[in-house]
């Protein structure tokens, strides 16, 4: 069982010193790639990847051109990546890469047909209370068990990854595979993974209330979305 762990890094040339050094165990296993999204970068993340990589097999990167969205870094590393098993994580280091090797144990206990999140803890109040309302919201429009949709990481079989249909290219996507496998009957598995802060620079989006407000609202699009292509 091969794991492809995809990590999209949009201007993040100050982490991935440290970003791959947390890959280090990742990617000395034999049956596992991590698999760098280089997301349009506009810094000099393109020569810190170059200067990096060869000191660390197991790890590669991709490149986007030009910057669309967080979901399309995403899937462009998911097309890219190699492995039975598919994942994604952030490059912020707010959770560690190395989360998913107990993601993994999850499918070595339960076979490869299971889909595998992180639940975080350590957050702030502010932020625990927004994911709350979030998912009380998508759980009670779509009528699936949704909750604390933006975890980290994301693990999923590549077969689950071959029945998405037209999946969003922004921030939701993470929505989009949790509820895709609810509704398509996938076993659902959690374990806790620590929240910390962000090891240098500032989040694309959560970074006030106005930034969170358009979150929302374009959540809420797609959700809505969601919610009418389930009509008859």
């Amino acid at each position: 069982m091969k794991f492809s762990l995809v990590i999209p890094c949009y201007n993040e040339s100050a982490n991935l010193p440290l970003l791959l050094e947390r890959c280090q165990t990742l990617g000395s296993r034999p049956d596992v790639e991590v698999v760098l999204v280089d997301n349009g970068s506009t810094d000099n993340s393109p020569q810190v990847l170059r200067d990096l990589l060869p000191a660390h097999p197991g790890c590669r990167s991709v490149r986007v051109d030009k910057n669309q969205g967080y979901g399309f870094g995403i899937l462009s590393g998911l097309r890219a990546a190699r492995g039975e098993i598919l994942g994604w994580t952030h490059a912020d280091m707010q959770t560690d890469p190395q989360d998913a090797l107990r993601g993994l144990e999850l499918f070595e206990q339960h076979g490869s047909g299971i889909f595998v999140k992180g639940r975080r803890y350590g957050r702030p109040l502010g932020d625990t209370a927004f994911t709350v309302g979030m998912s009380l919201f998508e759980t009670v429009l779509l009528g699936k068990p949704l909750w604390d949709i933006n975890a980290q990481p994301t693990m999923f079989p590549r077969a689950f990854f071959e029945t998405w249909h037209e999946p969003p290219h922004d921030f939701s996507l993470d929505l989009y595979a949790y509820y895709e496998a609810r509704r398509q009957g996938l076993a659902v598995h959690r374990f806790p993974v620590r929240f910390g802060e962000r090891a240098h620079g500032v989040s694309h989006w959560n970074v006030n209330w106005a930034a969170k407000r358009k979150f929302i609202r374009r959540t809420v699009d797609f959700s809505l979305q969601l919610r009418k292509s389930l009509t008859p």
